[in-house]
């Protein structure tokens, strides 16, 4: 049978095609790269939807500034409740922190407060009380930044609250860090020995190749694995030259970190080690989460899928002495606001605001000693965009929140409302 060139070619080809799929996708994913832009976010959307609301809720959160100089100071300020509704999966916050979370160190931590209390360390919080917290930071890097501030818990891993951008403008290397230390003498750690520590990275850095470079010349880590497969004797495996070279590195390397440990505890005969420890008996605020004069019952709900809404059906008793009415309902950072109330405009980040997301089946006041079937519906895109329509593929399918009340004099009262609702996959 006669061979054509096509023949050939098609030969050639399919014995490349292995070849020529792999070297299609290594370019496809080369190119993905390239088009890949800067992280924007710290991944608070990926978290469970349960974990979001069932866990801290944030509210009267501020930042005093969005756009600063760098060494400019600016802080955030707000409440934390840790809610009643709690899941069972995560640890409660006997052991946590408050944080912020950045792109980096693109601001310094100067302080945290929590409860009126200093608390550069972990503290205990309980469930159930409202604590009120300031976080002090100073602008480091220029640029266009995403702050949280979060909670950090044990083994939970870090709750972020609602984030807003903070502008930092001017130079980085303007930017300094200085610190007071014991002797009254002030130093700044943004350069602080910054040569010397460079000197000694270098240094272990050096010592590493050069250990892992003689040992690889040595036939390398295969080659002593397949010897100790085979059962070679132990000195075929390291040669006695080897082990003394051992010996000496192992006597280099100790006699190094003695000898230098001791100059500079000669020299800085003053120090105190790494503070830890947690801090308790942090100050909750009184008059807060739950301390109005209303009884409120969850009589069921449900969520839509496809609307993004969600429904609640509340009992709730006035037993104050004003007329009060359902203004905001809040959870994981979202603000659903009900219009009626509020008739201005709130300072809060956009993506974060549902200015008309909250309506009522009765919209008038609840007087005194009346009570009323209330349903409330909380219903816009944000479900979806901040990714809490999970809580429909949730294994309990529950949400929690705070729901605000208030009364014509101006008093509020955050009341702590959840339980589980019935998912509808159905189209609206």
């Amino acid at each position: 049978m006669k061979t054509t060139m096509f023949d050939l070619l098609a030969r050639h080809a399919k014995r490349q095609a292995g070849r020529l799929w792999a070297l299609g996708l290594a370019a496809g994913l080369a190119v993905t790269m390239v088009a890949t832009g800067p992280a924007d976010a710290h991944g608070e959307k990926s978290q469970a939807a349960f974990l979001r609301m069932r866990t801290l809720n944030w509210y009267d959160l501020k930042w005093s500034k969005t756009s600063v100089q760098v060494n400019e100071e600016y802080e955030i300020t707000g409440k934390l409740h840790i809610m009643n509704a709690w899941p069972a999966a995560v640890r409660i916050p006997e052991r946590a922190f408050v944080n912020t979370g950045q792109p980096g160190a693109v601001a310094n931590r100067e302080g945290v407060w929590v409860g009126g209390t200093f608390t550069p360390r972990s503290m205990m919080l309980k469930v159930g009380e409202t604590y009120e917290f300031r976080v002090l930071l100073r602008a480091r890097r220029p640029g266009h930044w995403h702050t949280h501030v979060q909670l950090s818990v044990e083994t939970g891993g870090p709750i972020p609250g609602p984030g807003q951008y903070i502008d930092i403008k001017g130079n980085f290397n303007d930017f300094t860090d200085p610190v007071k230390l014991l002797n009254g003498t002030t130093v700044d750690i943004e350069t602080y020995q910054l040569g010397r520590i460079y000197l000694w990275h270098l240094l272990w850095a050096v010592a590493a190749v050069a250990w892992m470079a003689y040992w690889f010349s040595k036939r390398g880590l295969i080659g002593r694995f397949v010897a100790v497969a085979s059962g070679q004797a132990e000195d075929v495996i390291i040669t006695p030259q080897e082990r003394i070279v051992g010996a000496v590195s192992l006597a280099a390397v100790l006699g190094t970190v003695i000898i230098f440990y001791a100059i500079t505890a000669s020299s800085y005969p003053n120090t105190i080690p790494l503070q830890a420890g947690d801090f308790h008996n942090i100050q909750a605020l009184a008059g807060e989460v739950d301390s109005g004069p209303l009884k409120i019952k969850y009589l069921g709900g449900s969520y839509k899928v496809p609307g993004r809404e969600l429904v609640a059906n509340f009992k709730i008793t006035n037993e104050g002495k004003e007329p009060v009415r359902i203004g905001e309902f809040n959870t994981a950072g979202l603000r659903f606001l009900n219009p009626d109330v509020f008739t201005t405009k709130v300072d809060y980040p956009d993506y974060l605001l549902a200015e008309r997301g909250l309506t009522l089946s009765d919209n008038s006041p609840i007087q005194p000693g009346e009570t009323k079937d209330i349903t409330v519906t909380v219903q816009d895109a944000r479900w979806d965009t901040e990714r809490l329509s999970g809580l429909a593929y949730d294994v309990d399918s529950s949400f929690a929140g705070v729901l605000f009340f208030y009364t014509s004099s101006g008093t509020r009262y955050p009341m702590e409302v959840g339980g589980p609702v019935i998912p509808t996959f159905l189209p609206v």
